[in-house]
């Protein structure tokens, strides 16, 4: 098989759970109606982007995925990679065109890689020391491999979905609550604090899969994934690596760099209108789709060429996504075309 086309695209479900099941403090979690109207948006979604291969996030139940493609009319074009989603925690998982998938590349990582090590006895004398103590993701991270082309390296895909900017809640802590009237008034700071060295933990384990993975290789990656955090924050500068993008007939690419879609299709574009999520009125590009230098228009070692971006974030107006089965965050699609350099 050799297509000559390929679209990918990032989807958090917004917690996508059989009815009734729990989900955090929700004992109850999604009446059948609710469930019912989630189930039939994503359907609905899945079948207008038709993407070969689909990431998602905050996944519950493997079976309530399997009724949303069901429900699209697509059982017989997706093979489902979600077997640790079994309802009781968010799982990351995907969608991949049967044709597509490499069988039994599947599998979940949980653990850092050992070679991250977060110590350090401090750059001067007045620097103090730090360790993180962190040891594995809070959602684990779907690697999988896509086979499009028989004259093409297999690609290795990543779905993630990284710690929240959410502040962390210390309040159910031991230590919080012996010195309830000391820690309350900063238990915002210290919340996001917690979040953030998560989240940039998290960042730093992937990179290091990333690396290994592509150093010194011909290995095209692609990550599909919410990662919590903007286009030029530090999470995603540590994911990709902060390649450069060069332009006219430069010619580039870098060996373990990681090249934002956004970035990509910016340079398309006359104005930048790219947002996935809404906070307090705060528009923030928190979704993204990463790929290697095998998808960069202007690397030596190009194999795919970027052929534009679509966001679907129109649902992100609505007041009530548990009314009405919207997701919380808007749907990324990239396509590439098969075009070496």
């Amino acid at each position: 098989m050799n297509v000559d086309e390929l679209s990918v695209a990032t989807f958090n479900l917004y917690n996508l759970n059989l009815p009734g099941g729990p989900m955090y403090q929700d004992t109850d979690g999604w009446s059948s109606e609710e469930y019912a109207a989630k189930v039939a948006w994503s359907a609905r979604m899945l079948r207008e982007l038709a993407p070969d291969v689909l990431g998602v996030q905050e996944l519950w139940h493997a079976d309530a995925l399997a009724e949303v493609v069901t429900q699209a009319g697509m059982d017989e074009d997706y093979e489902l990679l979600a077997s640790p989603a079994t309802g009781d925690r968010i799982v990351c998982a995907a969608l991949v065109r049967r044709d597509l998938l490499v069988p039994g590349s599947a599998r979940w990582i949980e653990d850092f890689p050992e070679d991250l090590r977060l110590t350090s006895s401090g750059e001067d004398p007045q620097t103090p020391e730090i360790e993180v103590g962190i040891r594995g993701f809070s959602r684990p991270v779907l690697r999988f491999e896509i086979a499009p082309r028989e004259d093409e390296p297999v690609i290795a895909v990543y779905v993630c979905h990284l710690k929240s900017k959410a502040p962390t809640q210390i309040w159910r802590e031991g230590w919080y609550n012996a010195e309830r009237e000391r820690y309350k008034p900063h238990t915002t700071a210290i919340g996001a604090a917690l979040s953030t060295i998560r989240r940039t933990a998290e960042a730093a384990a992937l990179r290091v899969l990333l690396t290994a993975e592509t150093k010194g290789t011909v290995t095209p990656a692609i990550v599909l994934g919410d990662v919590n955090d903007g286009q030029h924050s530090n999470t995603l500068n540590i994911l990709t690596e902060q390649p450069r993008y060069l332009v006219g007939e430069s010619r580039g690419g870098g060996d373990i760099a990681l090249y934002t879609a956004q970035t990509l299709q910016q340079y398309r574009d006359t104005r930048d209108v790219y947002y996935t999520h809404v906070y307090q009125d705060l528009r923030e590009s928190l979704d993204h789709v990463l790929v290697s230098e095998q998808f960069y228009d202007h690397s030596y070692r190009r194999r795919w060429l970027f052929d534009g971006l679509v966001i679907d974030n129109d649902h992100l107006n609505t007041e009530d996504h548990r009314a009405d089965g919207t997701a919380d965050h808007g749907v990324v699609t990239v396509r590439f075309r098969h075009d070496p350099a």
